[in-house]
């Protein structure tokens, strides 16, 4: 919808978007509500409407432009590491610096899913989060001669996501590091 709007239109449903995402992440999808979401915005309740005809179809919205950009950022950043396991670890060293941020709290993919189960939308959003991820390690692994690396990339992403649930209910990064050193010793057996 957004690249058929006229500028002004865009900026303010990206803007939407933007706070729609701070908030919901900060506090939960169910403890924010439409009206502080356009204020903060500086939108009308009728613009957030006009793009998005339901708090569900804003929360869809931004849970896909969400993965989207941190799809873009995860193969942007890994993309140029040196080929072999410093190419796989890459992706952790990326997480382990965004874990230790003050604001993070989790997955906002696993967050949001966890807040909306009932939403089958959100739920394929959410599976396609994980697919997308597993295809960027998949990726990565290329080039190792692994027998199987669709299974070797499921055991990675086991150790993300696992690592982002533990860091934002403990409240330290420690976890990342602990999944880039299994990551490490895995990629080594394989």
């Amino acid at each position: 919808m957004a690249e058929t709007l006229p500028a002004g239109q865009a900026a303010t449903r990206a803007k939407i978007l933007g706070v729609a995402a701070e908030l919901f992440y900060e506090r939960g999808v169910h403890a924010v509500g439409v009206n502080e979401i356009a204020a903060r915005a500086s939108a009308s309740k009728l613009s957030l409407y006009r793009y998005f005809p339901s708090k569900e179809a804003l929360v869809r919205a931004m849970l896909a432009d969400y993965s989207d950009r941190i799809h873009a950022w995860l193969d942007r950043e890994t993309a140029s590491a040196p080929p072999g396991p410093e190419r796989v670890l890459s992706v952790f060293d990326l997480l382990i610096d965004w874990f230790a941020q003050p604001a993070y709290h989790g997955c906002a993919v696993v967050n949001t899913f966890t807040d909306t189960r009932a939403d089958v939308e959100v739920a394929a959003i959410a599976r396609r989060h994980l697919v997308r991820y597993r295809t960027l390690l998949e990726d990565r692994l290329d080039g190792l001669g692994l027998a199987d690396p669709a299974t070797t990339a499921r055991q990675l992403l086991l150790l993300i996501e696992g690592a982002s649930v533990v860091t934002a209910i403990d409240g330290a990064p420690a976890a990342g590091q602990d999944a880039r050193d299994a990551a490490r010793r895995l990629l080594a057996g394989a």
